[in-house]
């Protein structure tokens, strides 16, 4: 594959994933990984998340921008690397405001404490092997190797 098309399947990949895994640094070096929903579909290199300005991984990405980003379905894997750091600015938490988001923060958008976590991708490496579950059953009942591709990417 080219880089183009790893790049492209990359995208088409974080397309599917609602859910990523924020992994963060402590003062103690140790790392954290934290639940949150990627807001944007789109995958230019970056990510958004709505996340509260007080939440842990806002203090750890204060700290040390330093962060990765994994998410994982029943048939794809992808992990980034990169920084994070928080953001304020209201005309995107607008945009990428949904209702679902009160559940965490009843005050809704205007609250002062809810912000936005920026993520710049420098490096990807994804995992992708197509078909279904009942795809890799067969596989496995037959013993065959499932056909996937993994690719390391520069950003």
């Amino acid at each position: 594959m080219t880089d183009e098309d790893d790049l492209k399947t990359l995208t088409q990949l974080i397309r599917k994933f609602r859910f990523a895994m924020v992994t963060t640094m402590e003062t103690d070096g140790s790392l954290v990984a934290h639940p949150l929903t990627v807001q944007e579909a789109e995958f230019d290199g970056d990510l958004w998340f709505v996340i509260g300005k007080d939440a842990p991984a806002a203090q750890h990405l204060a700290r040390n921008p330093h962060a990765g980003v994994s998410m994982s379905s029943d048939d794809a894997w992808v992990s980034l690397s990169g920084t994070g750091r928080i953001v304020e600015d209201r005309a995107k938490l607008a945009e990428l405001w949904k209702p679902a988001l009160e559940a965490w923060f009843p005050n809704g958008k205007d609250d002062p404490n809810v912000g936005l976590l920026h993520f710049t991708a420098d490096g990807a490496e994804f995992w992708h092997s197509p078909g279904s579950r009942i795809v890799h059953l067969v596989t496995l009942l037959t013993r065959r190797k499932i056909e996937g591709e993994n690719e390391k990417l520069d950003l």
